[in-house]
């Protein structure tokens, strides 16, 4: 006797739009914020990639820039938190062991995307718990999203042969991220002036934030090339 639940006709969705969407978001939010700040005179016009004139918080701080900013990134971080939650079913597909870090990636990422509505929900408010609050928000959402990174690209690594060279690139993201995050950390030891010394934490955010972009735009590739898709129950018997 058939199962009616295992009967019933499915609908199947591909899922790499999922992780195109939740790697560009971010970046479309900072660049329109950043264009829009220089024209309104909040910040200087530079190349912040290179220059490191301004952080991605004070180029999204005030009027209407902070309130672009939000409206895209906050719908992003949903969208991250979702890719995590996909990630484990994606590479179970293709063969992983379920792994005890496999089985904490949607937990972690979970809570990176948390932290990152955070931050921008009280990015451009004030006060000193509003700003502990921004500063540890993005902090966190950094480190957590580093660490899901990490545990994606190594597990990628050897499974998708049809997409080795794109794999690669993960894990190349996934080291290159911590190593940013030590030259921001470590930027204030630098016998440097105080004026270098923040072009430099400026500069490695920006790099920092187009790797996020770059990690998931490679996840879309890998899932589309992959052909994961999400599998939806039609309801009908």
């Amino acid at each position: 006797m058939t199962d009616p639940i295992s009967a019933r006709p499915t609908l199947a969705w591909p899922a790499w739009p999922l992780p195109l969407l939740a790697g560009l978001l971010p970046l479309v939010a900072t660049l329109v914020a950043y264009t829009l700040s220089v024209r309104l005179g909040l910040v200087e016009a530079c190349n912040p990639f290179i220059d490191g004139c301004v952080s991605i918080s004070r180029a999204a701080r005030h009027d209407l820039p902070n309130h672009l900013f939000r409206a895209l990134v906050l719908p992003a971080a949903a969208l991250q938190a979702l890719c995590w939650l996909l990630c484990g079913a994606w590479l179970r597909t293709l063969g992983a062991a379920p792994t005890r870090k496999l089985r904490a990636l949607p937990w972690l990422g979970l809570a990176a995307a948390l932290f990152l509505v955070l931050y921008a929900t009280f990015l451009g408010t004030e006060g000193e718990a509003y700003r502990w609050m921004r500063r540890y928000g993005v902090v966190l959402y950094f480190g957590g999203t580093c660490i899901a990174m990490l545990i994606v690209s190594g597990a990628a690594q050897g499974i998708a042969p049809q997409a080795r060279h794109v794999a690669r690139a993960l894990l190349a993201l996934g080291i290159a991220l911590p190593l940013l995050g030590l030259a921001n950390v470590f930027a204030p030891l630098l016998h440097v002036d105080g004026e270098t010394r923040a072009a430099l934490q400026n500069s490695t955010e920006w790099w920092g934030g187009l790797a996020f972009t770059l990690f998931f735009v490679a996840v879309a590739w890998l899932w589309r090339a992959t052909r994961f898709e999400i599998r939806f129950a039609s309801g009908k018997t």
